[in-house]
C-alpha cells in the first residue's frame, strides 16, 4: 500500500525500491543498532518505518511512524520507549495493498500473540498468492488489520499446530508464493528466512562476542561496525538465541536461485556485497560492457546522478571518452516539495537535477542511465540538455528494457504503461528525441555480474522477469486478475 507520495515526486520514471528490513538480537540498546540499520537501508522505502523490541522486565514495545529514519527514530523521547536487547525493524515503499489512502497500521512490523508468547515479523518481497490466502483465512474466521500481503504469515502462523515460534513459521511460509525475505523476534530468539529461489537479499552480521544482526544488505552492517558473517541462502532459515547460538535449517523444497539481477543495477547501495560482489564495480562494470555492445563517438560522457554514475565511469573507461559531471543533483530537495504548488511541479525535474552548462555546450554528450521506466524524465532531461546547448545527445541504459512488470516487490507500473511494452528501441528514440539509444542486452548485464558465458536461457542465474517476461514464480493473484503471462511469439 501506497500510504504518502514518494520523497520526490518527480522520480515518477524509477522503478521503486521494495523493503529493507533489519534485526538485533544480543545487543545493549537493540532499538538503536536497528535505527543506524535502518537509516543505512533508507534507499530501500522512504514512506514508512517501525521498530518492535521486546524487554524482560516492560515486554514487547513498538513504534511505528510515517517518513524518514532520521525524523522518527534520533529522539531520546521515541527511543526510551523501545527497551531491550533484542528487535527488528523495517523501512518501506509499499508494492501491495489499497493504495491511495494513509494508515499507520500498515506500517511492519506486524505482532502477534500466540499460545507460547508472542512474535513480530518484518517482510522485504511480495505474495503472490496473498489475496488468495487472504480469502482462505477471512473464511475461516480471521480477522486482517491491515491491507499489507504480509499480515497473512501472521494469520498462517496463528492456525498452525506446531508447539513453538520457528515451527510456526515454517509452516505459514511454505504456504506462501513469491519472495520474501523475513525477520522475525520471539521474546528470545531471533529468526531469519529467504524464499527457495532467494529473490529478495539477506546478510547475516555479528556484533561483539554474543550479538549478531539481520539486514537486507552489508552497507548497514557498516554504518553499526558488526562482521559480515555470510549470506542467508535460498530457502534458509536461521534461528539466533539470546545466548548467541545460531541455528539453520532448509524448510522448503529446493529450488534453483534465481535472486533479483536489479538488485545489481539499481536497488542495492553501490557500497554493499551481494553474492561476493561489490555493486559498485558490478555497475561500473555494466558501463563497460555498454561501452562495447554500443560505441558511439562523443565528447562527454555524463551520468543520471545518482543511479547512472558508476555505469557511466565504466563505459568512459572503456571508450576512452572523458567522463564529466554534466548533469548535478540537488542533494536538499528533502521533502519541501511532496505537495508542490501547480507552478513548482511544472518545473519538473529541474527541482531535482541541474546542467552544468558551462561543461555540456557544444559537446556531443552520452547520458548514462540505469533504466527507462515510462520515458518521462528521460524526455525531460534531454530537453534540459539542448536547452543548455548540447549539441548531441545519446542515451546508453544500463540495463535491458524494462518490458514487464514485477509481482516479487517491487513497484512496478502496469504492462501498458511500460515504454518498452508499446514501443520498439528505434520508437522509444524517438519518442525521446535523442540521437541515439542503447539498451545493454542481457547478456551483456549477465556478464556484468559475473557470469562470463551470459544468459542461460535454460536456466537463467538470476530473476530477470522484468526484462524478459520469464517468471520463476507464477504470479497467480495476478492471473486471476487478467494479466496475461509471455507467450511463445514474444
Amino acid at each position: 500500500m501506497r500510504t504518502m507520495p514518494p520523497s520526490h515526486p518527480f522520480d515518477d520514471d524509477k522503478l521503486k525500491e521494495e523493503c529493507g528490513v533489519f534485526g538485533a538480537i544480543g545487543v545493549t540498546d537493540a532499538a538503536s543498532f536497528i535505527a543506524l540499520g535502518l537509516h543505512a537501508l533508507q534507499h530501500r522505502g522512504q514512506e514508512a518505518g517501525g521498530i518492535v523490541t521486546y524487554d524482560p522486565e516492560a515486554g514487547f514495545h513498538s513504534a511505528r511512524r510515517f517518513g524518514y529514519v532520521r525524523d522518527n527514530f534520533t529522539s531520546q523521547k521515541v527511543m526510551e520507549t523501545l527497551p531491550g536487547s533484542i528487535g527488528i525493524g523495517h523501512v518501506r515503499y509499499s508494492t501491495a495493498g489499497s493504495k491511495g489512502t494513509t494508515a499507520i497500521r500498515d506500517v511492519q512490523p506486524f505482532f502477534g500473540e500466540f499460545a507460547m508468547g508472542g512474535a513480530a515479523i518484518a517482510h522485504n518481497g511480495n505474495i503472490t498468492n496473498a489475496e488468495a490466502l487472504r480469502r482462505e483465512l477471512i473464511e475461516r474466521g480471521s480477522i486482517f488489520q491491515s491491507s499489507s500481503d504480509s499480515e497473512c504469515i501472521i494469520h498462517l502462523m496463528a492456525r498452525s499446530l506446531q508447539r513453538n515460534i520457528p515451527e510456526r513459521m515454517k509452516d505459514a511460509l511454505r504456504r506462501v508464493e513469491g519472495a520474501f525475505s523475513v525477520v522475525a523476534m520471539t521474546r528470545t530468539k531471533l529468526i531469519g528466512v529467504r524464499d527457495p529461489r532467494g529473490v529478495r537479499p539477506l546478510v547475516l552480521g555479528k556484533v561483539g562476542d554474543k550479538g549478531y544482526v539481520l539486514s537486507s544488505e552489508t552497507c548497514a552492517l557498516d554504518i553499526i561496525g558488526a562482521e559480515f558473517v555470510r549470506e542467508i541462502e535460498p530457502g534458509e532459515m536461521v534461528v539466533i538465541s539470546d545466548n548467541g547460538k545460531v541455528t539453520s535449517s532448509k524448510p522448503f523444497e529446493q529450488q534453483a536461485s534465481r535472486f533479483c539481477i536489479f538488485e545489481h543495477v539499481y536497488f542495492s547501495r553501490p557500497d554493499s556485497i551481494l553474492e561476493g560482489r561489490s555493486v559498485y564495480e558490478t555497475r561500473r562494470q555494466i558501463g563497460v560492457e555498454l561501452a562495447k555492445e554500443a560505441p558511439v563517438d562523443a565528447d562527454l560522457v555524463c551520468p543520471v546522478p545518482d543511479s547512472g554514475t558508476p555505469a557511466a565511469i565504466g563505459f568512459a573507461f572503456e571508450s576512452g571518452i572523458p567522463y564529466g559531471m554534466g548533469i548535478i543533483r540537488n542533494q536538499y530537495m528533502g521533502r519541501t516539495f511532496i505537495e508542490p504548488s501547480e507552478q513548482i511541479r511544472n518545473m519538473g525535474v529541474r527541482l531535482k537535477l541541474n546542467v552544468n552548462r558551462a561543461l555540456i555546450r557544444d559537446k556531443r554528450i552520452i547520458l548514462v542511465d540505469d533504466s527507462v521506466v515510462r520515458g518521462t524524465t528521460s524526455r525531460k532531461i534531454k530537453d534540459m540538455l539542448l536547452d543548455a546547448g548540447a549539441a548531441e545527445v545519446h542515451f546508453r541504459i544500463a540495463s535491458p528494457p524494462t518490458m514487464w512488470p514485477c509481482f516479487y516487490g517491487v513497484d512496478t507500473p502496469d504492462r501498458d504503461k511500460l515504454l518498452a511494452a508499446k514501443m520498439s528501441v528505434e520508437e522509444m528514440r524517438e519518442y525521446l528525441g535523442v540521437d541515439s539509444l542503447q539498451f545493454i542486452s542481457l547478456d551483456g548485464l549477465y556478464r556484468a555480474a559475473g557470469v562470463a558465458a551470459g544468459r542461460d536461457p535454460k536456466a537463467p542465474r538470476y530473476c530477470d522477469a522484468c526484462f524478459s517476461g520469464e517468471y520463476p514464480v507464477v504470479p497467480s493473484d495476478m492471473i486471476a486478475k487478467g494479466f496475461e503471462m509471455k507467450t511463445a511469439a514474444e
